[in-house]
């Protein structure tokens, strides 16, 4: 009789203590949706160099207060940031240098610090006075992808490039080999934006783009590599 009082109070005891719980688990913070570029759009001559930034709002499933970090760059890589600003609205104006090609893109960040990844790049060029011609943007990598690995014996290099100036005729000189920067010319004032080339086993390869118009423009690109087993 006594071990059966012993165990009632026990069993009292575990449920008054909350050997259970009712209260709801905090829901996990989720990163902001990637916001989507919208003005400028993509390759735009913005004739005023004071630019409009617009993009559409992100959401966040915890509904936490975002705020907008806007990168603004003088190449495509990023590495040379002309202007960077933090707003909670989905616009903001940008005053930028004239004739100038510029990349930009945003993420989003909400009040628990937790970030999206980077939007997609957009790029722009702001008139200046007088500009008869505007440069080429610098070209933008399609295959192979930096610091793959091919175990192939050809690589196709495959690029693209745009220009404001429409009407403009495109030509490129490609640059490869096993140094960094690369130095030799495999390929000179080519129409293609693609170029195959032989490898070899074990080696890491550099190349890049020069990008020219027809009016005596040109634009180097960034480096870019690979690597074959």
């Amino acid at each position: 009789m006594k071990n059966f009082i012993y165990l009632s109070i026990i069993g009292l005891l575990v449920s008054a203590c909350g050997g259970g719980s009712d209260d709801p688990e905090t829901p996990k913070n989720e990163a902001p949706t990637v916001p989507t570029l919208v003005a400028p759009t993509d390759n735009k001559l913005c004739v005023d160099n004071t630019v409009s930034f617009q993009w559409n709002a992100s959401t966040d499933a915890n509904n936490d207060a975002i705020t907008y970090h806007i990168e603004v760059a003088k190449d495509n890589s990023f590495s040379q940031i002309a202007k960077t600003v933090d707003v909670a609205t989905n616009n903001t104006p940008i005053t930028l240098e004239k004739n100038t090609a510029y990349y930009w893109r945003i993420k989003a960040t909400d009040s628990k610090g937790l970030s999206s990844i980077s939007s997609s790049t957009f790029k722009l060029y702001t008139s200046g006075e007088a500009v008869v011609n505007h440069l080429p943007f610098a070209p933008e990598l399609v295959e192979p992808s930096i610091n793959i690995v091919l175990t192939t014996a050809t690589a196709t290099l495959q690029w693209q490039a745009t220009d404001v100036d429409a009407t403009d005729v495109l030509t490129y000189d490609v640059y490869f080999g096993t140094t960094n920067p690369p130095t030799a010319k495999v390929s000179e004032n080519t129409s293609s934006t693609s170029y195959a080339i032989t490898i070899e086993a074990t080696k890491e390869y550099f190349w890049k783009v020069v990008v020219k118009d027809n009016k005596g423009g040109e634009t180097i690109g960034q480096v870019w590599k690979f690597k074959t087993n």
